[in-house]
């Protein structure tokens, strides 16, 4: 167990109904000639959600309570589903050079040519499924604090390793 944080996912019939997600902190700064500078200050978003929309019955708010209590209010993190954001369908993570045997699962974005790149570091136990090409594979292991797949063999050079599944964050 990390220090600071908690392996245990927010009630997630709670956390459906929730608003919020990625947040990311830039600076603009409008210069004398009336253009802008630019400073993105975070490379990867924190997120922010707000449950009190899950809530619908008293049972549901003891157990935000005990939650909160257990997690000693904002002094542990914890695992959290984003209803909005919370699949890999057939993600590539990497190719496999016949050497390596340790990969960080990813998920790419690409809108109007430009991509960015996310960690996955919290996938859900028993919802992974890793591919060679199109192939599914068996020959692997997750740590699911990390989001790190160890294979037993390295993948072939040229083959592709996509992941299916579901994250928190």
């Amino acid at each position: 167990m990390a220090i600071g944080f908690h392996e245990v996912q927010f009630p997630v019939d709670i956390s459906y109904a929730s608003t919020g997600g990625p947040c990311y902190s830039t600076d603009i700064t409008i210069m004398k000639n009336g253009t802008e500078q630019r400073n993105i200050n975070f490379t990867y978003p924190r997120c922010k959600y707000n449950a009190a929309l899950g809530v619908k019955t008293e049972v549901q708010m003891a157990e935000v309570i005990r939650f909160f209590h257990a997690r000693k209010g904002r002094g542990f993190g914890f695992r959290y589903k984003d209803w909005t954001d919370y699949q890999l369908t057939h993600e590539l993570i990497a190719l496999g050079d016949g050497q390596k045997n340790k990969f960080q699962i990813i998920k790419t974005y690409t809108s109007g040519g430009f991509s960015t790149v996310r960690e996955i570091k919290k996938p859900v136990s028993g919802t992974l499924t890793v591919f060679l090409d199109s192939t599914p594979e068996t020959g692997w292991i997750c740590d699911y604090t990390t989001g790190v797949i160890t294979f037993t063999t390295p993948p072939e050079s040229g083959k592709g390793i996509y992941c299916t599944g579901e994250f928190d964050v």
